[in-house]
Protein backbone atom coordinates (compact mmCIF):
# COMPACT_ATOMS: atom_id res chain seq x y z
CA UNK A 1 0.00 0.00 0.00
CA UNK A 2 1.29 3.63 -0.92
CA UNK A 3 2.33 5.36 1.91
CA UNK A 4 0.06 8.39 1.12
CA UNK A 5 -3.08 5.91 1.98
CA UNK A 6 -2.15 4.92 5.84
CA UNK A 7 -3.83 6.71 8.52
CA UNK A 8 -0.28 8.32 9.41
CA UNK A 9 -0.15 10.19 6.13
CA UNK A 10 -3.92 11.42 6.17
CA UNK A 11 -3.57 12.69 9.63
CA UNK A 12 -1.07 14.67 8.12
CA UNK A 13 -3.02 16.21 5.68
CA UNK A 14 -5.58 16.86 7.93
CA UNK A 15 -2.93 18.53 10.40
CA UNK A 16 -2.38 20.71 7.66
CA UNK A 17 -5.43 22.51 7.38
CA UNK A 18 -4.21 23.85 11.17
CA UNK A 19 -0.77 24.34 10.01
CA UNK A 20 -1.10 27.45 7.14
CA UNK A 21 -2.50 28.77 9.90
CA UNK A 22 0.83 29.17 11.90
CA UNK A 23 2.81 31.89 12.57
CA UNK A 24 6.54 31.89 13.79
CA UNK A 25 6.30 35.16 15.64
CA UNK A 26 3.12 33.83 17.65
CA UNK A 27 4.57 30.10 18.22
CA UNK A 28 7.78 31.87 19.80
CA UNK A 29 5.81 34.51 21.70
CA UNK A 30 3.34 31.60 22.98
CA UNK A 31 6.31 29.41 24.36
CA UNK A 32 9.50 30.52 25.75
CA UNK A 33 11.09 26.98 25.76
CA UNK A 34 10.63 26.76 22.03
CA UNK A 35 13.87 27.44 21.23
CA UNK A 36 14.78 24.57 23.76
CA UNK A 37 12.14 22.18 23.19
CA UNK A 38 13.03 21.89 19.30
CA UNK A 39 16.72 21.73 19.67
CA UNK A 40 18.64 18.66 19.93
CA UNK A 41 23.11 18.16 20.59
CA UNK A 42 25.41 14.91 19.68
CA UNK A 43 28.66 15.09 20.56
CA UNK A 44 29.64 18.67 18.22
CA UNK A 45 27.04 19.17 16.68
CA UNK A 46 23.79 20.91 17.62
CA UNK A 47 20.77 21.44 15.54
CA UNK A 48 17.93 24.06 15.86
CA UNK A 49 15.24 23.51 14.39
CA UNK A 50 12.68 25.37 16.05
CA UNK A 51 12.02 28.05 13.16
CA UNK A 52 10.18 25.11 11.91
CA UNK A 53 6.40 25.17 11.08
CA UNK A 54 5.92 22.73 13.40
CA UNK A 55 4.50 22.75 17.18
CA UNK A 56 4.13 19.22 19.27
CA UNK A 57 1.56 18.02 17.57
CA UNK A 58 3.27 17.91 14.11
CA UNK A 59 6.12 16.26 15.42
CA UNK A 60 4.15 13.37 17.22
CA UNK A 61 1.97 13.25 13.91
CA UNK A 62 5.66 12.86 11.72
CA UNK A 63 7.35 10.68 14.59
CA UNK A 64 4.18 8.20 14.04
CA UNK A 65 4.66 8.35 10.35
CA UNK A 66 8.41 7.08 10.87
CA UNK A 67 7.27 4.24 12.92
CA UNK A 68 4.51 3.48 11.17
CA UNK A 69 7.34 2.44 8.22
CA UNK A 70 8.92 0.83 10.61
CA UNK A 71 12.18 2.93 10.57
CA UNK A 72 14.58 1.72 12.99
CA UNK A 73 13.70 -2.12 11.58
CA UNK A 74 14.98 -1.46 8.57
CA UNK A 75 17.56 0.69 9.00
CA UNK A 76 19.01 -2.02 10.88
CA UNK A 77 18.43 -4.58 8.26
CA UNK A 78 20.75 -2.42 6.01
CA UNK A 79 23.07 -2.40 8.83
CA UNK A 80 23.05 -6.10 9.27
CA UNK A 81 23.55 -6.87 5.69
CA UNK A 82 20.28 -7.80 4.51
CA UNK A 83 19.58 -7.23 0.39
CA UNK A 84 17.73 -4.07 0.81
CA UNK A 85 18.17 -2.47 -2.50
CA UNK A 86 15.87 -5.05 -4.29
CA UNK A 87 15.77 -3.71 -8.13
CA UNK A 88 19.86 -5.39 -7.99
CA UNK A 89 19.41 -8.29 -5.15
CA UNK A 90 22.21 -6.51 -3.60
CA UNK A 91 23.07 -5.48 0.19
CA UNK A 92 23.67 -2.16 1.44
CA UNK A 93 26.73 -2.04 3.29
CA UNK A 94 28.83 1.50 3.31
CA UNK A 95 28.07 1.49 6.65
CA UNK A 96 31.03 -1.29 7.14
CA UNK A 97 33.44 0.57 5.66
CA UNK A 98 33.47 3.04 8.67
CA UNK A 99 33.09 -0.57 11.40
CA UNK A 100 35.78 0.74 13.16
CA UNK A 101 35.36 -1.53 16.16
CA UNK A 102 35.81 -4.18 13.84
CA UNK A 103 32.38 -5.92 14.52
CA UNK A 104 31.46 -9.08 12.19
CA UNK A 105 29.62 -7.77 9.58
CA UNK A 106 27.94 -10.67 7.56
CA UNK A 107 26.94 -11.11 3.69
CA UNK A 108 25.95 -14.42 2.47
CA UNK A 109 27.54 -16.16 5.61
CA UNK A 110 30.82 -14.53 5.47
CA UNK A 111 32.33 -11.91 7.57
CA UNK A 112 33.25 -9.37 5.04
CA UNK A 113 35.39 -7.05 7.36
CA UNK A 114 38.53 -8.98 7.20
CA UNK A 115 38.62 -7.96 3.56
CA UNK A 116 37.47 -4.42 4.73
CA UNK A 117 40.35 -4.01 6.79
CA UNK A 118 42.91 -5.53 3.93
CA UNK A 119 41.82 -2.60 1.90
CA UNK A 120 42.36 -0.12 4.34
CA UNK A 121 45.50 -1.46 5.64
CA UNK A 122 46.66 -1.37 1.62
CA UNK A 123 45.57 2.29 1.47
CA UNK A 124 47.14 2.88 4.43
CA UNK A 125 50.59 1.74 3.73
CA UNK A 126 50.44 3.53 -0.14
CA UNK A 127 49.67 6.50 0.93
CA UNK A 128 52.57 6.46 3.38
CA UNK A 129 54.63 5.71 0.49
CA UNK A 130 53.52 8.85 -0.98
CA UNK A 131 53.57 11.08 1.91
CA UNK A 132 57.01 9.95 2.58
CA UNK A 133 58.41 10.05 -0.72
CA UNK A 134 59.10 6.84 -0.79
CA UNK A 135 56.84 6.05 -4.14
CA UNK A 136 58.90 7.09 -6.81
CA UNK A 137 57.79 7.64 -10.38
CA UNK A 138 59.92 6.03 -13.04
CA UNK A 139 62.83 8.83 -13.45
CA UNK A 140 63.23 8.45 -9.94
CA UNK A 141 61.82 11.81 -9.28
CA UNK A 142 58.97 12.45 -5.98
CA UNK A 143 55.32 12.28 -6.68
CA UNK A 144 54.11 16.02 -6.19
CA UNK A 145 50.92 16.08 -7.63
CA UNK A 146 48.06 13.00 -7.54
CA UNK A 147 45.08 13.27 -10.12
CA UNK A 148 42.05 11.78 -9.32
CA UNK A 149 40.20 10.40 -12.44
CA UNK A 150 36.58 9.32 -11.63
CA UNK A 151 32.77 10.49 -11.91
CA UNK A 152 29.62 10.57 -10.16
CA UNK A 153 30.62 9.23 -6.37
CA UNK A 154 33.99 8.18 -7.72
CA UNK A 155 34.93 12.54 -8.42
CA UNK A 156 32.31 14.05 -6.15
CA UNK A 157 33.15 12.35 -2.62
CA UNK A 158 36.82 13.13 -3.35
CA UNK A 159 36.69 16.67 -4.25
CA UNK A 160 33.72 17.48 -1.52
CA UNK A 161 35.96 15.91 1.29
CA UNK A 162 39.69 17.09 0.33
CA UNK A 163 38.40 20.63 -0.23
CA UNK A 164 36.68 20.42 2.59
CA UNK A 165 39.51 19.51 4.88
CA UNK A 166 42.42 21.38 2.74
CA UNK A 167 43.30 22.72 6.29
CA UNK A 168 44.44 19.74 7.25
CA UNK A 169 45.97 18.33 3.79
CA UNK A 170 50.11 18.19 3.28
CA UNK A 171 50.63 21.12 1.55
CA UNK A 172 53.78 19.85 -0.21
CA UNK A 173 51.74 17.33 -2.44
CA UNK A 174 48.72 19.26 -5.03
CA UNK A 175 45.89 17.37 -5.50
CA UNK A 176 43.52 17.78 -8.60
CA UNK A 177 40.52 16.03 -9.80
CA UNK A 178 39.32 14.79 -13.41
CA UNK A 179 35.34 14.32 -14.02
CA UNK A 180 34.27 15.56 -17.21
CA UNK A 181 34.80 13.70 -20.53
CA UNK A 182 35.05 17.40 -21.86
CA UNK A 183 38.88 17.67 -22.79
CA UNK A 184 39.24 21.13 -21.02
CA UNK A 185 39.05 18.94 -17.57
CA UNK A 186 41.81 17.19 -18.54
CA UNK A 187 44.02 19.34 -20.61
CA UNK A 188 43.89 22.36 -17.72
CA UNK A 189 44.54 19.40 -15.09
CA UNK A 190 47.63 18.57 -16.38
CA UNK A 191 48.60 21.94 -17.78
CA UNK A 192 51.67 22.95 -16.52
CA UNK A 193 52.57 19.37 -14.39
CA UNK A 194 55.40 17.59 -15.12
CA UNK A 195 54.55 14.01 -15.60
CA UNK A 196 57.40 12.71 -13.96
CA UNK A 197 56.31 14.00 -10.65
CA UNK A 198 52.53 13.20 -11.32
CA UNK A 199 50.58 9.98 -10.17
CA UNK A 200 47.27 9.17 -11.62
CA UNK A 201 44.14 7.53 -9.47
CA UNK A 202 41.89 6.33 -11.68
CA UNK A 203 38.66 5.14 -10.11
CA UNK A 204 36.05 2.88 -11.40
CA UNK A 205 34.16 -0.17 -10.29
CA UNK A 206 34.15 -1.98 -13.62
CA UNK A 207 37.10 -0.09 -15.47
CA UNK A 208 34.82 0.60 -18.37
CA UNK A 209 33.25 3.70 -17.53
CA UNK A 210 33.14 5.87 -20.45
CA UNK A 211 34.13 9.17 -19.09
CA UNK A 212 36.52 8.04 -16.92
CA UNK A 213 38.19 5.57 -19.55
CA UNK A 214 38.61 8.31 -21.61
CA UNK A 215 40.52 10.25 -19.47
CA UNK A 216 42.58 7.77 -18.05
CA UNK A 217 43.92 6.62 -21.76
CA UNK A 218 44.46 10.43 -22.54
CA UNK A 219 46.34 11.18 -19.47
CA UNK A 220 48.59 7.73 -20.32
CA UNK A 221 49.02 8.98 -23.94
CA UNK A 222 50.29 12.29 -22.04
CA UNK A 223 52.34 10.75 -19.75
CA UNK A 224 54.03 8.42 -22.05
CA UNK A 225 54.55 11.18 -24.23
CA UNK A 226 57.20 12.55 -22.30
CA UNK A 227 58.41 9.22 -20.27
CA UNK A 228 58.17 6.92 -23.82
CA UNK A 229 58.19 3.68 -21.88
CA UNK A 230 55.49 1.71 -21.24
CA UNK A 231 57.18 0.26 -17.80
CA UNK A 232 56.50 4.05 -16.84
CA UNK A 233 52.41 3.31 -16.23
CA UNK A 234 53.14 1.10 -13.49
CA UNK A 235 55.08 3.89 -11.72
CA UNK A 236 52.49 6.61 -12.69
CA UNK A 237 49.07 5.16 -11.76
CA UNK A 238 46.82 3.11 -9.66
CA UNK A 239 43.68 2.24 -9.76
CA UNK A 240 40.37 1.82 -7.88
CA UNK A 241 38.38 -1.42 -9.17
CA UNK A 242 37.11 -4.65 -9.26
CA UNK A 243 38.17 -5.88 -13.07
CA UNK A 244 41.62 -7.08 -12.47
CA UNK A 245 42.34 -8.19 -16.10
CA UNK A 246 40.74 -4.63 -17.19
CA UNK A 247 43.46 -3.18 -15.08
CA UNK A 248 46.56 -5.13 -15.90
CA UNK A 249 45.34 -5.13 -19.67
CA UNK A 250 45.85 -0.86 -19.06
CA UNK A 251 49.44 -1.19 -17.72
CA UNK A 252 48.85 -0.84 -13.47
CA UNK A 253 50.54 -3.56 -11.50
CA UNK A 254 47.61 -5.49 -9.80
CA UNK A 255 49.29 -4.76 -6.11
CA UNK A 256 48.68 -1.31 -7.10
CA UNK A 257 44.57 -2.02 -7.46
CA UNK A 258 42.55 -1.27 -4.57
CA UNK A 259 39.27 -3.62 -4.64
CA UNK A 260 35.65 -2.33 -3.67
CA UNK A 261 32.77 -3.39 -3.64
CA UNK A 262 28.96 -4.33 -4.88
CA UNK A 263 27.74 -3.76 -1.64
CA UNK A 264 28.76 0.00 -1.91
CA UNK A 265 26.84 2.91 -3.87
CA UNK A 266 29.26 5.22 -5.65
CA UNK A 267 27.49 8.23 -3.80
CA UNK A 268 28.50 5.75 -0.49
CA UNK A 269 32.31 5.15 -1.79
CA UNK A 270 33.70 7.91 -0.04
CA UNK A 271 35.60 5.76 3.26
CA UNK A 272 36.12 3.09 0.35
CA UNK A 273 39.50 2.58 -1.79
CA UNK A 274 37.59 5.53 -3.51
CA UNK A 275 38.94 8.12 -0.71
CA UNK A 276 42.32 7.17 -1.32
CA UNK A 277 43.23 10.79 -2.67
CA UNK A 278 42.12 12.18 0.83
CA UNK A 279 44.05 9.59 2.83
CA UNK A 280 46.81 10.43 0.57
CA UNK A 281 46.34 14.19 1.23
CA UNK A 282 45.39 14.36 5.02
CA UNK A 283 47.47 10.94 6.36
CA UNK A 284 45.74 7.71 7.63
CA UNK A 285 45.51 9.31 11.31
CA UNK A 286 43.41 11.84 9.75
CA UNK A 287 41.27 9.34 7.96
CA UNK A 288 40.81 7.22 10.34
CA UNK A 289 39.04 9.93 12.46
CA UNK A 290 36.71 10.47 9.37
CA UNK A 291 35.65 7.22 9.67
CA UNK A 292 35.17 7.53 13.63
CA UNK A 293 32.90 10.27 12.47
CA UNK A 294 30.91 8.46 10.25
CA UNK A 295 30.65 5.87 12.83
CA UNK A 296 29.29 8.12 15.95
CA UNK A 297 26.59 9.47 13.58
CA UNK A 298 26.04 5.80 12.59
CA UNK A 299 25.41 4.35 16.50
CA UNK A 300 23.81 7.67 17.02
CA UNK A 301 21.28 6.92 13.98
CA UNK A 302 20.67 2.70 14.71
CA UNK A 303 20.52 3.82 18.91
CA UNK A 304 18.66 7.03 19.65
CA UNK A 305 15.08 7.17 19.98
CA UNK A 306 12.97 8.82 17.07
CA UNK A 307 11.97 11.53 19.01
CA UNK A 308 15.82 11.94 19.44
CA UNK A 309 17.48 11.23 16.34
CA UNK A 310 18.62 13.82 14.50
CA UNK A 311 18.75 11.89 10.64
CA UNK A 312 15.60 10.89 11.68
CA UNK A 313 14.24 14.42 12.51
CA UNK A 314 15.88 16.45 9.88
CA UNK A 315 14.16 13.47 6.98
CA UNK A 316 10.62 14.01 9.07
CA UNK A 317 10.99 18.12 8.29
CA UNK A 318 11.54 17.46 4.68
CA UNK A 319 8.62 14.91 4.05
CA UNK A 320 6.87 17.93 6.40
CA UNK A 321 7.29 20.21 3.69
CA UNK A 322 8.09 18.34 0.27
CA UNK A 323 4.28 16.31 0.48
CA UNK A 324 2.63 18.37 2.45
CA UNK A 325 3.12 21.94 1.76
CA UNK A 326 4.42 21.22 -1.63
CA UNK A 327 7.62 22.66 -1.61
CA UNK A 328 10.23 21.09 -4.24
CA UNK A 329 13.12 22.27 -3.69
CA UNK A 330 15.75 23.28 -0.62
CA UNK A 331 19.04 24.57 -0.07
CA UNK A 332 22.13 23.58 1.43
CA UNK A 333 24.02 26.88 2.63
CA UNK A 334 26.95 26.15 4.37
CA UNK A 335 29.08 29.21 5.81
CA UNK A 336 32.70 27.72 5.87
CA UNK A 337 34.44 28.03 2.37
CA UNK A 338 36.25 24.69 3.25
CA UNK A 339 32.59 23.28 2.37
CA UNK A 340 31.74 24.90 -0.86
CA UNK A 341 31.47 21.86 -2.76
CA UNK A 342 29.35 20.25 0.17
CA UNK A 343 25.82 21.21 -1.60
CA UNK A 344 26.91 19.57 -5.11
CA UNK A 345 28.15 16.40 -3.32
CA UNK A 346 24.52 16.43 -1.63
CA UNK A 347 22.84 16.84 -5.05
CA UNK A 348 23.76 13.58 -6.09
CA UNK A 349 23.48 11.97 -2.52
CA UNK A 350 19.77 12.80 -2.34
CA UNK A 351 18.56 13.35 -5.89
CA UNK A 352 19.85 10.44 -7.21
CA UNK A 353 19.01 8.33 -4.41
CA UNK A 354 15.27 9.18 -3.96
CA UNK A 355 14.58 10.73 -7.34
CA UNK A 356 12.15 7.79 -7.84
CA UNK A 357 8.39 7.30 -9.37
CA UNK A 358 8.08 3.46 -8.33
CA UNK A 359 8.00 2.08 -4.95
CA UNK A 360 9.65 -1.67 -3.94
CA UNK A 361 6.19 -2.67 -4.28
CA UNK A 362 6.68 -1.81 -7.91
CA UNK A 363 3.75 0.68 -7.88
CA UNK A 364 3.80 3.67 -9.55
CA UNK A 365 3.83 6.99 -6.75
CA UNK A 366 1.24 9.53 -6.30
CA UNK A 367 3.01 12.25 -4.40
CA UNK A 368 6.79 13.58 -4.24
CA UNK A 369 9.68 11.90 -3.69
CA UNK A 370 13.16 13.19 -4.17
CA UNK A 371 13.44 17.08 -3.86
CA UNK A 372 15.70 19.54 -5.92
CA UNK A 373 18.86 19.87 -3.48
CA UNK A 374 21.04 23.09 -4.31
CA UNK A 375 22.60 26.04 -2.82
CA UNK A 376 26.27 27.81 -2.33
CA UNK A 377 28.54 28.78 0.92
CA UNK A 378 27.17 31.78 2.62
CA UNK A 379 28.06 34.61 2.62
CA UNK A 380 28.46 34.50 -1.23
CA UNK A 381 24.61 33.16 -2.05
CA UNK A 382 23.50 36.28 0.22
CA UNK A 383 24.55 38.55 -2.69
CA UNK A 384 22.68 35.69 -5.45
CA UNK A 385 19.53 34.02 -4.42
CA UNK A 386 18.68 34.60 -0.95
CA UNK A 387 16.19 37.29 -2.49
CA UNK A 388 14.16 34.69 -3.79
CA UNK A 389 13.88 32.85 -0.68
CA UNK A 390 12.79 35.63 1.58
CA UNK A 391 10.47 37.45 -0.69
CA UNK A 392 9.58 35.05 -3.44
CA UNK A 393 6.70 32.91 -3.51
CA UNK A 394 8.14 29.44 -3.76
CA UNK A 395 8.45 28.25 -0.20
CA UNK A 396 12.14 27.09 0.01
CA UNK A 397 13.35 25.63 3.60
CA UNK A 398 17.18 25.20 4.15
CA UNK A 399 19.39 24.17 6.13
CA UNK A 400 22.21 26.58 7.50
CA UNK A 401 25.26 25.07 8.18
CA UNK A 402 28.27 26.92 10.72
CA UNK A 403 30.89 25.93 13.10
CA UNK A 404 32.05 27.80 16.08
CA UNK A 405 35.63 27.94 16.21
CA UNK A 406 36.98 29.41 12.45
CA UNK A 407 40.23 27.13 10.88
CA UNK A 408 41.61 30.20 9.97
CA UNK A 409 40.87 33.11 12.01
CA UNK A 410 41.63 36.39 11.06
CA UNK A 411 40.58 39.78 12.59
CA UNK A 412 36.37 39.43 12.93
CA UNK A 413 35.72 37.94 10.15
CA UNK A 414 34.26 34.81 11.73
CA UNK A 415 31.93 36.97 13.96
CA UNK A 416 30.70 38.87 11.23
CA UNK A 417 30.40 34.86 9.52
CA UNK A 418 28.26 33.84 12.49
CA UNK A 419 26.12 37.02 12.48
CA UNK A 420 25.00 36.76 9.17
CA UNK A 421 24.17 33.31 9.84
CA UNK A 422 21.74 33.71 13.00
CA UNK A 423 20.53 37.20 11.30
CA UNK A 424 19.32 35.12 7.86
CA UNK A 425 17.51 32.76 10.18
CA UNK A 426 15.95 35.23 11.84
CA UNK A 427 14.85 37.47 9.26
CA UNK A 428 13.47 33.97 7.60
CA UNK A 429 11.40 33.16 10.13
CA UNK A 430 10.18 36.25 11.43
CA UNK A 431 10.40 39.03 8.40
CA UNK A 432 9.44 42.60 8.82
CA UNK A 433 5.85 43.66 9.03
CA UNK A 434 4.24 47.14 7.54
CA UNK A 435 3.41 48.34 10.99
CA UNK A 436 7.07 48.25 11.83
CA UNK A 437 8.65 49.72 8.66
CA UNK A 438 5.83 52.57 9.58
CA UNK A 439 7.45 52.85 12.60
CA UNK A 440 10.72 53.26 10.78
CA UNK A 441 9.23 55.95 8.52
CA UNK A 442 9.25 53.95 5.53
CA UNK A 443 7.82 55.71 2.69
CA UNK A 444 4.36 54.46 1.52
CA UNK A 445 5.45 53.53 -1.64
CA UNK A 446 7.79 51.09 -0.24
CA UNK A 447 6.43 49.83 2.49
CA UNK A 448 5.11 46.16 0.18
CA UNK A 449 8.24 46.20 -1.66
CA UNK A 450 9.87 46.21 1.86
CA UNK A 451 8.00 44.01 3.57
CA UNK A 452 9.53 40.10 4.43
CA UNK A 453 6.32 37.93 5.19
CA UNK A 454 8.73 35.51 7.09
CA UNK A 455 7.78 32.48 8.33
CA UNK A 456 10.30 30.76 5.83
CA UNK A 457 11.59 27.56 7.73
CA UNK A 458 15.67 26.97 8.37
CA UNK A 459 17.13 24.56 10.33
CA UNK A 460 20.47 25.41 12.23
CA UNK A 461 23.52 22.78 12.36
CA UNK A 462 26.12 24.28 14.59
CA UNK A 463 29.19 22.37 14.94
CA UNK A 464 32.38 22.98 17.09
CA UNK A 465 34.41 23.13 14.77
CA UNK A 466 35.48 21.54 11.15
CA UNK A 467 37.62 18.21 11.63
CA UNK A 468 37.83 15.05 9.83
CA UNK A 469 35.51 13.62 12.75
CA UNK A 470 33.18 16.39 12.39
CA UNK A 471 32.87 15.73 8.87
CA UNK A 472 32.59 12.34 8.90
CA UNK A 473 29.43 12.98 11.41
CA UNK A 474 27.95 15.69 8.65
CA UNK A 475 27.71 13.35 6.01
CA UNK A 476 26.51 10.55 7.52
CA UNK A 477 23.55 12.84 8.81
CA UNK A 478 22.71 13.26 5.59
CA UNK A 479 23.25 9.58 3.96
CA UNK A 480 20.55 8.51 6.94
CA UNK A 481 18.06 11.24 6.13
CA UNK A 482 18.16 10.66 2.83
CA UNK A 483 17.27 6.69 3.30
CA UNK A 484 14.90 7.35 6.18
CA UNK A 485 12.82 9.62 3.13
CA UNK A 486 13.22 6.81 0.94
CA UNK A 487 11.76 4.22 3.60
CA UNK A 488 9.03 6.63 3.97
CA UNK A 489 8.54 7.06 0.54
CA UNK A 490 9.19 3.17 -0.22
CA UNK A 491 11.41 3.49 -3.18
CA UNK A 492 14.82 1.44 -3.34
CA UNK A 493 17.09 4.91 -2.36
CA UNK A 494 20.39 2.75 -3.52
CA UNK A 495 19.96 1.97 -7.48
CA UNK A 496 20.18 4.57 -10.08
CA UNK A 497 18.43 3.13 -13.50
CA UNK A 498 17.71 7.11 -14.35
CA UNK A 499 21.14 7.40 -15.15
CA UNK A 500 21.40 4.15 -17.99
CA UNK A 501 19.07 4.74 -20.91
CA UNK A 502 20.77 8.59 -21.57
CA UNK A 503 24.54 6.31 -21.83
CA UNK A 504 22.77 3.59 -23.78
CA UNK A 505 21.38 6.29 -26.81
CA UNK A 506 25.25 8.07 -26.21
CA UNK A 507 26.50 4.88 -28.00
CA UNK A 508 24.50 5.00 -30.22
CA UNK A 509 24.82 8.57 -31.20
CA UNK A 510 28.86 8.33 -30.75
CA UNK A 511 29.28 5.73 -33.66
CA UNK A 512 26.41 7.73 -35.62
CA UNK A 513 28.98 10.71 -35.17
CA UNK A 514 32.13 9.31 -36.55
CA UNK A 515 30.17 7.49 -39.46
CA UNK A 516 30.17 9.16 -42.79
CA UNK A 517 26.80 7.66 -44.43
CA UNK A 518 25.22 6.26 -40.99
CA UNK A 519 21.41 5.56 -41.29
CA UNK A 520 19.85 8.14 -38.71
CA UNK A 521 16.80 6.77 -37.54
CA UNK A 522 15.84 9.34 -34.35
CA UNK A 523 13.21 11.89 -34.18
CA UNK A 524 13.77 14.72 -36.40
CA UNK A 525 15.45 17.02 -33.85
CA UNK A 526 17.95 14.63 -32.92
CA UNK A 527 18.71 14.00 -36.42
CA UNK A 528 18.94 17.21 -37.33
CA UNK A 529 21.35 17.82 -34.26
CA UNK A 530 23.36 15.07 -35.62
CA UNK A 531 23.70 16.65 -39.41
CA UNK A 532 24.42 19.72 -38.15
CA UNK A 533 27.71 18.72 -36.17
CA UNK A 534 28.79 16.30 -39.09
CA UNK A 535 28.24 18.99 -42.18
CA UNK A 536 30.83 20.87 -39.86
CA UNK A 537 33.37 18.42 -38.88
CA UNK A 538 35.96 17.71 -41.89
CA UNK A 539 35.63 14.95 -44.12
CA UNK A 540 38.87 12.86 -43.33
CA UNK A 541 37.25 13.01 -39.92
CA UNK A 542 34.67 10.28 -40.73
CA UNK A 543 34.70 6.33 -41.33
Amino acid sequence: MLISKTSAWKNLQEHKTKAEKFSLYQLFSEDPQRAKTLSLQFNDIFLDYSKNLVTSETMALLFNLAKNVDVQIKAKAMFKGEKINLTENRAVLHTALRNIKNIPVELDGQNIMPEILAVRKHMHTFSTQIRNGEWRGFTGKRIKNIINIGIGGSDLGPVMAYEALKAYADKNLIFKFVSNIDSTHLVETTRDLNPEETLFIIASKTFTTEETITNALSARQWLLKKLKDEKAIAHHFVALSTNTEKVKEFGIAESNMFQFWDFVGGRYSLTSAIGLSLMIAIGPDNFDQLLAGFNAMDQHFLKAPIEKNMPIILALLGIWYNNFYAAQTYAILPYEQYLHRFPAYLQQLDMESNGKSVTLNDEWVDYQTGPILWGEPGTNGQHAFYQLIHQGRKMIPCDFIAFIHALNPLGDHHEKLLANVFAQTEALAFGKTKEQLETEHVSTNLLNHKTFLGNRPTNTILIDQLTPFSLGELIALYEHKVFVQGVIWNVDSFDQWGVELGKVLAKNILTELKTKNADLTHDSSTNQLIAKFKTQKPKEELT
